[in-house]
């Protein structure tokens, strides 16, 4: 059995260390009320960019959930990359998700789009198109094309994305994360159905959201 541990992501470090060194200098100063205020941060610091550990599924025909949160959509919109209609689920994650986000399935990364843009509430549906975002288009070991989106939100402004094209993922595997309160759209391809419904609470890489017909 593989032991359950839970990481912090490498972009957290720094804010984790500004934190705890300012609210150690404001203890040292003997200023208790700003120490508790910087210790609060970084205690924060350390919940928001935690990385926990999942157990992905192995089984066949299936995609995972590209992020941790609610989802808040399921519609059929056109791909911004591809520009075909497709079914779209959209998950929210607010700021006490895990923001690490995981490929849904194997395959290479073939395209990769960035979008400067606003940073109205993720939630809402012109998010999609008016905020910062970044686009990756994903070639399964099918052959199939998934189009996973990361959406800026209200707070967050910057989008950290991990691979380059041409690279492979595992089912799984970690490719980015946005930083505090955003969305993330998978858009699936034909053959492919969602398993989840509108406000489940779904994890990143471990669960199952879409399976082949």
């Amino acid at each position: 059995m593989r032991p359950a541990s839970c990481g912090i992501t490498p972009e957290g470090w720094p804010t984790i260390g500004i934190t705890a060194l300012t609210a150690l200098v404001f203890a040292c100063l003997d200023w208790p009320v700003p120490a508790v205020l910087a210790l609060a941060l970084c205690w924060f610091a350390f919940h928001f960019f935690r990385d926990p550990e999942r157990v992905v599924p192995t089984a066949p025909g299936l995609a995972v959930s590209p992020a941790d949160g609610r989802v808040v959509r399921i519609e059929r919109k056109p791909d911004p990359l591809t520009g075909e209609e497709r079914t779209c689920v959209s998950i929210f994650m607010n700021v006490f998700s895990v923001h690490v986000n995981r490929s849904p399935v194997s395959g290479v990364v073939e395209q990769i789009r960035y979008w400067p843009g606003t940073f109205v509430n993720a939630a809402y549906d012109k998010a999609a198109t008016d905020n910062e975002r970044c686009g990756y288009l994903l070639r399964g070991e099918d052959g199939a094309a998934w189009t996973m989106v990361q959406i800026a939100g209200l707070i967050a402004r910057r989008i950290v994305c991990r691979v380059s094209e041409g690279d492979a993922l595992e089912r799984g595997q970690r490719y980015g994360m946005i930083r505090f309160g955003s969305r993330v759209d998978l858009y699936l391809p034909e053959g492919y159905v969602p398993s989840v419904s509108i406000g489940e609470q779904v994890f990143a890489g471990q669960s199952t959201l879409a399976t082949r017909n």
